[in-house]
């Protein structure tokens, strides 16, 4: 999960036929679409937003020097106790691993030392893959909730599911303190609180993948549920005509071979969402099967 950006502030500012509250949060231009007139509620209903977005981004950002994972990660081969929304996001990592046959590891964040995803034709060199690998692994960490233990330089990295959970964890907040309807879209990780009652439902894009054209080259009406997109569209290395991927397999330390360029799912949750459309990239040239065998709505671009 991305740091902090620009000087954190809300800006409300007029949509198409609803007011949205604006805002950057984990390194992504977030927004509050709402079904109201009302100024003022949108200003409230977009602060209540921001400070939960802040709040998830604090706790569980890397580059935070004295949150929780900060803790985990400096341990330096001691054991560390968590709280219980910690221990829920690290249970959700082994699950995830489980389900990937170690396809998602929540240890592999380290493997940025590496891998330097700016468009450019620069590959690191096998054995500096290798020598970052040696820290990479979830099956080398005991986690007997709410104990964690790493070996020493080893680390642990949110940054695959954090922001489909601030998205739902926002959506309940909303949910909480308001009745109407409003999309929580996060850098195109988006959810619905309650259906809308001014509309069909909210109009969203799905974003193409092409180098000349329009940003979305499909739009879906979402009432209620949640989306979420993975995929290479602008991190990403290409060399002798070769597209590499920042989606990395960790067992090997690089990229998925032949995954699609990018997976958007429907689902219930955003989490749930995030975690099939990233699964679905790290089956690479099946992701269209695996999503099948799921039967969740999906879109997968090549």
């Amino acid at each position: 999960m991305a740091g902090r950006g620009p000087a954190r502030e809300v800006r409300v500012e007029s949509g198409s036929g609803c007011l949205a509250g604006r805002f950057s949060a984990m390194a992504s231009p977030c927004e509050i679409l709402i079904e109201t007139a009302d100024t003022d509620e949108a200003r409230h209903l977009s602060e209540v937003a921001a400070a939960e977005a802040w709040r998830v981004e604090d706790k569980f950002s890397r580059y935070a020097p004295d949150n929780v994972v900060a803790r985990i990660n400096s341990a330096a081969g001691e054991a560390i106790d968590v709280d219980a929304e910690t221990a829920s996001l690290i249970d959700f990592g082994n699950t995830l691993y489980e389900l990937s046959d170690g396809r998602f590891d929540i240890t592999s964040g380290v493997l940025r030392e590496a891998w330097k995803f700016d468009g450019s034709d620069s590959l690191p060199t096998r054995e500096t893959v290798e020598r970052v690998l040696q820290r990479v692994g979830w099956h080398r960490v005991d986690w007997q909730s709410p104990t964690v233990w790493m070996e020493s330089g080893m680390e642990i990295d949110f940054g695959g599911i954090g922001k489909e959970y601030a998205v739902d964890r926002v959506a309940q907040q909303l949910r909480d303190v308001s009745g109407k309807s409003a999309l929580v879209n996060f850098g195109g990780d988006l959810a619905v609180t309650r259906p809308p009652t001014e509309r069909q439902g909210w109009r969203v894009g799905i974003e193409s993948v092409a180098e000349h054209g329009p940003a979305a080259d499909k739009v879906i009406e979402l009432r209620a549920g949640a989306l979420a997109t993975s995929g290479d569209a602008r991190r990403y290395l290409l060399r002798d005509g070769v597209r590499y991927s920042h989606i990395l397999d960790p067992r090997s330390g690089w990229p998925v071979e032949d995954a699609p360029r990018s997976v958007t799912v429907a689902a219930d949750t955003c989490t749930q969402a995030g975690m099939l459309s990233t699964l679905a990239m790290l089956e690479g040239e099946n992701a269209e099967a695996f999503l099948r065998t799921e039967q969740v709505r999906h879109w997968c671009r090549r």
